[in-house]
């Protein structure tokens, strides 16, 4: 089962997943957590790491997926927390900063990308890259 954390996005990773006919044999549910409460209150993100790190950053994220597994049913988790624009960016985090977090049965990875273009095209960009790293590092691990 997939869980999604979603912050950037708002929602639309688990939509494309949902779009798959037959995903509820392996989507169980999406958390759309934009804002610092809903992250605390949705995945247990501690305020202090909010804080100290920022809603962008390796720290949240990785508390994202890791509160995304432990209040679903899922063994599998991506999460997404970025700066779409154009406002909110600041110098070492311009807009198209992207950071995922994955959770694969217990082990949890993460990455920052960052992404050109408007508004819509980072979060378009930010959706095909989760999908895409998630299923490669899925295939990574049955191999």
């Amino acid at each position: 089962m997939l869980a999604t954390a979603e912050s950037c996005t708002g929602g639309l990773i688990a939509a494309a997943c949902t779009d798959l006919a037959g995903s509820s044999a392996w989507f169980d549910r999406g958390f759309v957590t934009y804002s610092y409460p809903s992250k605390t209150d949705l995945l247990d993100v501690a305020q202090p790491l909010l804080e100290q790190h920022g809603a962008v950053s390796e720290p949240v994220a990785r508390a994202m997926v890791l509160g995304a597994v432990r209040h679903s049913q899922a063994r599998v988790a991506v999460a997404v927390t970025g700066i779409a624009g154009p406002a909110g960016a600041t110098a070492d985090k311009p807009v198209g900063t992207v950071w995922f977090a994955y959770a694969v049965d217990g082990a949890v990875a993460s990455e920052c990308v960052h992404f050109g273009g408007d508004r819509a095209a980072v979060r378009a960009a930010t959706v095909r890259h989760a999908i895409e790293a998630l299923v490669s590092r899925l295939r990574d691990q049955a191999s």
